[in-house]
């Protein structure tokens, strides 16, 4: 299947700590074997320790986040050293020089003071848990790099949400690849069409919202075409592909087949599409027939559609949605 990829690496930006690191407070690690050993033969790697690359030792001091007049703090959980503005002047440091490294995606630990992405357990000042919210690097790298596709360690175990964040890397990867030096609008009504049916999974409205963007390109200039664009084609594919919307997308495609097939091939396609519907069977099933007929016909359209391959096949992704 045509894939709107480049050969470029794919750069993600990764708590030290997953890879094995012994970076620790208490000179441990936390190493994923899924994701050194699966993701990182996709993808190349970016570690970034906040804790310490802004000084603290290895061993040290576990730290936490106490809200305190308004404010949230990270405090050493004995000495209640103050280490939040070290680690906010960091924070925006570290940012915006991971920034100029084009990443596509980012790993964070979860639980972190400084990298949780959320329900990190925030203290009143005598030490009782209160509320919780992302770590203080964390938030600073979500609110600078809004669009970038960020997830837990631990919520990657969960196949749906495994599969959304790293369709929504690689589709991060081919924006910026699309939207990189002097783009012609010829260009961006391909990746458009090339999308649409992997919008359609996960967003109809936003898909048809997406095409007045385009559509409007002109009266709205280069600069809020891409902004709108952007923001809104990483919005929709932040919203998991529910099974419904799967179906839909896989009904719209046997529309292709209509003079191409048999009477009998188009029942075989429809009777394993319901039987993707009723979870029966997972989303790799319908695909694969599909592809198979997509190959066979030479069927132009859908050769180029996203949504059949939106990531390498060898991940087995949608072997388990």
């Amino acid at each position: 299947m045509a894939s709107d990829t480049t050969e470029q690496e794919i750069r993600l930006g990764i708590s030290t700590c997953l890879l094995g690191e012994a970076v620790r407070f208490d000179g441990g690690h936390k190493r994923d074997r899924y994701v050194v050993d699966t993701l990182g033969a996709y993808f190349r790697f970016v570690p970034v320790c906040p804790e310490v690359e802004v000084g603290m030792t290895i061993p040290r001091e576990a730290v936490r986040l106490v809200r305190s007049g308004g404010e949230i703090r990270m405090l050493g959980r004995t000495s209640e050293t103050d280490h939040t503005a070290k680690m906010n002047v960091y924070a925006k440091r570290r940012v915006a020089a991971l920034r100029k490294l084009n990443l596509s995606g980012y790993i964070l630990k979860k639980g972190s003071p400084s990298c949780g992405m959320e329900r990190v357990r925030i203290y009143t000042d005598k030490g009782m848990p209160v509320s919780s919210g992302p770590g203080l690097f964390a938030s600073a790298l979500m609110e600078e790099m809004p669009l970038l596709p960020v997830e837990e360690e631990g919520r990657l175990s969960d196949a749906a949400l495994r599969e959304n964040f790293i369709v929504r890397v690689f589709a991060y990867h081919r924006l910026r690849a699309l939207f990189e030096g002097r783009w012609k609008l010829s260009e961006l009504v391909a990746f458009q069409a090339r999308e649409k049916l992997l919008l359609m999974a996960h967003a109809p409205a936003a898909q048809k919202q997406l095409g007045r963007i385009v559509a409007d390109s002109r009266e709205l200039g280069r600069v809020q075409t891409r902004e709108q664009y952007s923001a809104g084609f990483m919005a929709a594919l932040a919203k998991p592909a529910k099974r419904q919307r799967h179906t839909n997308a896989l009904q719209h495609m046997l529309g292709y087949f209509r003079k191409l097939l048999s009477a009998a091939e188009r029942s075989e396609i429809a009777m394993v599409v319901e039987d993707f519907h009723a979870g029966l069977v997972p989303l790799i099933v319908p695909i694969t027939l599909v592809r198979h007929y997509v190959r066979l016909h030479d069927v132009e359209y859908l050769s180029g559609q996203t949504y059949l391959e939106p990531h390498p096949k060898e991940l087995a992704l949608r072997n388990h949605v």
